[in-house]
């Protein structure tokens, strides 16, 4: 059970926030777009997914008619309890939703899903309990199968920072919280951050081989992206597009997502 239950738990007790989070702005809007593209990659009409973390249900809503079945895990009942709704109203008959911890899934048989997606876990769990997230998307995963996981750079969000915050960033004190320790300043029991390299060699330690590890919402002022005109933004988009199909920019993406095959 990861150790900090408490404070994820208190972060998402508002489920109405955390289900309009993905579409507020035109700059939230990125990660979604994003990692959904990457995602299908990987699922058709004939793939078990299961997600961990899957908050209200945003992806799984969007999977629902182009996979065989999904599974919706998080830790949040008021989540789940969103996510269950959304089931019921649209009659997503191959789509089920429960409550569960991402570092014990105990009710989940080994093996079954051909895509495991984790796209929230990492970035609230200290390196030693992203192990045994490892350890479990590897065991529900079937051989051959594929594990997505999302994760926070250390660079991307401290960037981002200083170009959103300058007055407070870059700081000393930060540094060692960020870049040393792989904390988040503000909230370091709840959000922690890694590095592209770091993840895949966590990857690899666990028998799984990496096939990529992408940025999905590049560090920009998010104020500036909302206050673009279209014109702009449609050369933005052009811009993260290329970001995204390239490894060198990963680093420098606040969200960032790292595909695995077992």
């Amino acid at each position: 059970m990861s150790t900090n239950e408490a404070l994820i738990q208190k972060r998402y007790a508002n489920s109405i926030l955390e289900d309009q989070r993905s579409k507020s702005s035109r700059s939230n809007t990125l990660e979604f777009h994003y990692t959904a593209k990457l995602a299908c990659r990987y699922i058709d009409k004939d793939t078990s997914v299961i997600e961990i973390g899957c908050g209200t249900g945003y992806y799984g809503v969007y999977f629902a008619d182009k996979c065989k079945e999904y599974l919706g895990v998080d830790l949040s009942q008021e989540c789940i309890k969103t996510f269950n709704s959304k089931i019921e109203s649209g009659q997503l008959y191959n789509v089920k939703a429960l409550v569960g911890d991402a570092t014990r899934l105990d009710d989940i048989e080994d093996s079954h899903f051909d895509v495991v997606m984790a796209l929230g876990p990492m970035y609230h769990l200290p390196a030693d309990e992203r192990d045994l997230v490892f350890a479990e998307c590897k065991r529900i995963c079937r051989n051959g199968g594929i594990i997505i996981l999302a994760y926070i750079s250390k660079v991307g969000a401290y960037v981002k920072g200083c170009l959103e915050f300058p007055e407070r960033y870059p700081d000393k004190k930060v540094n060692e919280s960020v870049l040393n320790k792989g904390v988040d300043d503000v909230q370091p029991d709840v959000f922690f951050f890694t590095m592209p390299e770091e993840m895949e060699q966590q990857a690899k330690s666990h028998g799984l081989s990496v096939i990529n590890n992408v940025g999905v919402d590049f560090v920009f002022n998010e104020k500036v992206v909302n206050s673009m005109n279209s014109a702009q933004f449609e050369a933005w988009m052009q811009l993260a597009d290329y970001m995204f199909e390239s490894p060198s920019c990963t680093g420098l993406s606040n969200h960032t997502v790292i595909v695995c095959r077992k």
